[in-house]
């Protein structure tokens, strides 16, 4: 087994209230192991599930200096599910996403969470069976074909519907939410509010050490961020879209 996404991981002034929106969004369950992280997670089931991608909120001191290049699409059955989740969460705090954020497509409502996260309401014809509460996980970029085979690469995750406007990947299985590539004109270089998080099994550090190089030979690069001994590798895809590899704390 290679690398599989763990977690999509958001920067949040505070963590604990983030997390409680998360959970009660997506019905799942809210725990905190350390100060300043918050862990979101699917209630009876665990990782390397692939079906068990969480989302982590992680404190820092001034998220909104950071832009959105990824987001999370919520998946909805029905025409009235898909009412009934938008006024739930509005109702939990979220508000409309200012015109244009987030980039959502025509036929998902846009929303940002309470402390500004843009997301978006799939409505159910723009749904795939299966994927739980999280539709996709969406990452901007610039050239959709190119990205696809990295990410397929980098995680064996199968490639549908590839286009120079968007692709999309999901695990082998079938199971859990998609990875969707869309293009943006122009994306920013700057520090991103969400990125990835990939962790390997056995979850130990001589094979996140492998994969790490791995990922290099794919294209991944690992930038010179100044922090000190995590255990996590920050890298950036070949389009500079940060995210981590995970290893053993």
């Amino acid at each position: 087994m290679r690398l599989q996404l763990f977690e999509v991981n958001f920067k949040a002034r505070d963590d604990s209230a983030l997390g409680r929106f998360w959970a009660a969004a997506l019905g799942w369950r809210a725990s905190s192991g350390e100060p300043g992280a918050t862990s979101v997670d699917p209630v009876g089931s665990a990782w390397p599930d692939p079906a068990a991608v969480r989302v982590e909120a992680v404190a820092v001191p001034d998220p909104e200096t950071a832009k959105d290049r990824a987001h999370i699409d919520l998946a909805t059955t029905s025409a009235d599910h898909h009412a009934e989740l938008v006024t739930r969460l509005r109702e939990l705090g979220a508000t409309p996403a200012p015109a244009g954020a987030g980039r959502c497509q025509p036929s998902r409502t846009a929303l940002a969470d309470p402390e500004g996260n843009v997301f978006c309401v799939r409505e159910p014809r723009d749904c795939r069976p299966d994927t739980g509460p999280i539709a996709a996980v969406v990452v901007h970029c610039a050239d959709p074909r190119a990205m696809a085979r990295f990410w397929s690469g980098a995680m064996d995750w199968t490639v549908h519907d590839a286009d120079d406007h968007r692709a999309l990947l999901r695990t082998a299985e079938g199971v859990g939410p998609c990875l969707e590539l869309l293009r943006t004109p122009h994306p920013s270089d700057v520090r991103h509010r969400a990125h990835l998080d990939l962790a390997p099994h056995p979850f130990d550090r001589d094979r996140q050490a492998a994969e790490v190089a791995r990922l290099e030979t794919l294209g991944a690069a690992l930038p010179d961020t100044g922090r000190g001994d995590f255990p996590w590798q920050v890298m950036t895809d070949p389009e500079g879209n940060e995210f981590c590899v995970l290893g053993p704390a």
